[in-house]
């Protein structure tokens, strides 16, 4: 056997020792208490002083223990032996740190300790002891001699005794709360007569009275009653909680309880799953270029469990009164965060598996059912939509509403341009140089001008009041864009935007209209018309033909035609954004009688008589209660607990408010009870009505004042 393993049994064993003659001294002690307690308090009290004696106890002999450390045992072998020489200390030190001397000294040491071991385990304590076991049979005996109550009796109350008149003593109350299966909660016990429990739970009570009644029972505060059966000494009933109410113990045979007051149950209701959206982040999604599959993404939870789950596909097709709706139910893949309380789910949705084409929306909603019983609860998301815009069409069809066009139809010049420009280009025998570049300044113009009127659409100034000439040369040139092939409508002759001798507008001219009324002077965030992304698309038309009309003043149309087809790509995409549909209604009047017109006959006509509003009464029966509690006259109680009752579901805390009415009812003299109705009942007065207020009658200073106006001869 080495060294270090002899010294580590050496020390091992005293530690040993040192935790046994804790424990033998102080289990006796704790051992008689914990018997005391058990078989005189209650469970919960006993419980609780054994966990605190036992940490005393295992803090007591962990600390002992911690006691036998290296220094304790080179101490411990030098008095144990004297042949360690008061060296002990050099066994428990590595050779490394030694030196020759205090090797060989090492050495000479560990022989002696390996011819004889010593023991160095503590002695036993023999008289500790005898002391602790003795304290145990005082303690044993203190309990036996310890008078008996039961449990809940007051002390000063001896049992049996209760004389004619005094209250009946509750010496034992206990709640049994089963809830419903599905909740997987288990059995619990209160012993209290006031819970909360989940709803539809199953309520089992037992109580205790002393003495006893003749007969028992649960009187709600709906009305309800339960009768309460006896088991021997106790009083037993069972009730199914479906919501919350109150509830107080009616005796018969006995005095009435003690504890009079009403006790509440609070039946918690299983609340709906909520439903997170993770993907997508957008309530609309437009389909990218070469998108196959849709992503979706999901989280749901609940207070228990979630037990079904379905994605409500709905495929839109078509346009105008001819959409078609296909509807389907997917079931998604789920994937467990919180066991079956939260779940995620995904799914990707396959576009082409689908039948997606342009022009259809795909409209997604997340439907989850928890697993209440008998009926689940069940919440949707929020409706995402993935749209694939439709193909630029100018068709038109009849709407049953007024369609307001994000832009006016004259808008459609820009391909006029294009097709000049190329006109230009293709022009064999080239035109002289001077002719080529009037030409190309022609067209730079023709650009500004249409420049100019996209630009009043984002809240632009026009540039100066000579653009009319321009906008007239436009006009007479672009006469004949009804037949340019892309079914554009003509042009409008309406200026730009000029301060003036403006033109007058024409009915439904919607440029007239901004040039007359808009007026906004290059405040882009005026322009009203357009929402944001159209306004971003028009912007970006316009930049493009900023470099177009560049390149045509300088006589460069071959640069000038890339940015002209950019320019007429982002109209067109303007063109075929979203339209507001407006309703056709008007004013609805009924039709007159005729038979009484002109004739006088006034009846069911009712005379005005005044703007105030009348003071609402519903809530009066609370206001009344309110005046009463001031001095205001007798409470009418019953009225205030009708009202209460037939309007729960309008106050926060009704339960709250009849059992503080219940109080300061059955004990007038209680001022404590009537001020906590007060504040329970002050959230739930009505507001006060708007009403005129009367001028108050002036002081002496005022009344000063106003002769002063009288003699001067101004009215007051």
């Amino acid at each position: 056997m080495t060294l270090d393993t002899r010294l580590a049994r050496l020390r091992g064993a005293a530690s040993r020792r040192r935790v046994a003659i804790v424990l033998a001294c102080a289990l006796p002690v704790l051992a008689a208490v914990l018997a005391v307690l058990a078989w005189r308090m209650p469970a919960t009290l006993a419980i609780a002083v054994a966990s605190i004696g036992v940490a005393v106890v295992a803090a007591i002999a962990w600390q002992a223990a911690r006691g036998i450390d290296v220094a304790w045992l080179a101490h411990a072998l030098d008095a144990a032996q004297p042949a360690m020489e008061d060296s002990a200390a050099l066994l428990l030190r590595g050779e490394g740190s030694l030196s020759g001397l205090q090797r060989l000294q090492r050495a000479r040491l560990a022989g002696r300790l390996a011819a004889s071991e010593p023991d160095l385990r503590p002695r036993w304590p023999w008289r500790r002891m005898a002391a602790a076991f003795a304290c145990a049979a005082g303690v044993l005996a203190f309990g036996l001699l310890w008078p008996v109550r039961d449990v809940g009796r007051s002390p000063e109350r001896p049992p049996e005794t209760s004389a004619p008149g005094e209250a009946t003593q509750v010496a034992k109350a206990e709640l049994a709360i089963q809830p419903p299966a599905y909740t997987g909660l288990p059995l619990r016990r209160e012993a209290a007569l006031d819970a909360k429990a989940p709803e539809g739970s199953m309520l089992h009570w037992r109580v205790r009275f002393e003495p006893q009644p003749a007969a028992a029972s649960l009187q709600f505060h709906d009305g309800g009653r339960v009768a309460l059966a006896r088991e021997g000494a106790d009083w037993t009933a069972s009730r199914r909680l479906d919501g919350s109410v109150l509830y107080r113990i009616a005796l018969e045979g006995a005095p009435p309880p003690a504890d009079d007051r009403l006790h509440r149950l609070d039946a918690v209701a299983d609340r709906a799953p909520d439903i997170r959206v993770i993907r997508p982040e957008r309530s609309l999604t437009l389909v990218e270029p070469g998108q196959q599959r849709w992503e979706l993404a999901f989280e749901a939870d609940d207070d228990y469990a979630i037990t079904d789950a379905k994605l409500l596909l709905t495929l839109a097709q078509g346009s105008g009164e001819n959409v078609s709706f296909s509807e389907r139910e997917v079931v998604p893949a789920a994937e467990a965060i919180d066991g079956a309380r939260q779940l995620r789910y995904r799914h990707a949705v396959d576009l082409a598996a689908l039948g997606v084409a342009a022009g259809d929306d795909v409209i997604v909603r997340l439907r989850v059912d928890d697993n209440r019983e008998p009926a689940p609860n069940t919440t949707r998301s929020a409706s995402f939509i993935l749209r694939w815009p439709a193909e630029a069409s100018t068709d038109s069809a009849a709407l049953e509403g007024v369609v307001q066009h994000t832009l006016p139809a004259y808008f459609r010049s820009q391909r006029q341009i294009i097709i000049d420009t190329e006109a230009l280009l293709a022009e064999q025998p080239r035109p002289a140089a001077e002719t080529f570049l009037a030409r190309s300044d022609a067209l730079g113009v023709d650009q500004r001008v249409l420049r100019l009127r996209y630009g009043q659409f984002l809240g632009e100034e026009s540039e100066s009041v000579q653009a009319d000439a321009a906008a007239e040369h436009a006009t007479a040139r672009e006469d004949g864009d009804e037949a340019d092939g892309d079914g554009d409508g003509g042009h409008a002759a309406a200026p730009a935007h000029a301060h003036a001798d403006e033109s007058p507008a024409r009915f439904g001219d919607a440029a007239g209209v901004v040039a007359e009324y808009g007026h906004v002077h290059d405040i882009a965030e005026a322009a009203t018309l357009l929402d944001p992304e159209t306004r971003a698309t028009l912007r970006a038309a316009l930049g493009e033909m900023w470099q177009s009309e560049l390149h045509l003043r300088q006589g460069e149309p071959q640069l000038a035609l890339p940015y002209e087809y950019r320019a007429l790509e982002l109209i067109k995409q303007v063109q075929q954004s979203t339209r507001i549909y407006l309703a056709r209604v008007g004013l609805e009047l009924p039709a007159p009688d005729e038979a009484r017109r002109l004739g006088g006959d006034r009846e069911g006509v009712l005379d005005r008589v005044g703007t105030l509003a009348a003071a609402p009464v519903d809530a009066m029966p609370l206001a009344t209660l309110w005046q009463a509690l001031d001095g205001a006259g007798d409470p009418d109680w019953d009225a205030a607990e009708r009202w209460i009752a037939a309007n729960r579901k309008r106050l926060p805390d009704p339960l709250g408010l009849l059992a503080a009415i219940d109080r300061a009812r059955r004990d007038a003299a209680c001022a404590d009870c009537r001020a906590r109705l007060r504040d329970l009942l002050w959230p739930a007065l009505p507001a006060p009505a708007a009403t005129a207020v009367p001028r108050a009658a002036p002081d002496a200073a005022g009344r000063a004042y106003l002769d002063a106006l009288r003699e001067t001869g101004a009215s007051p």
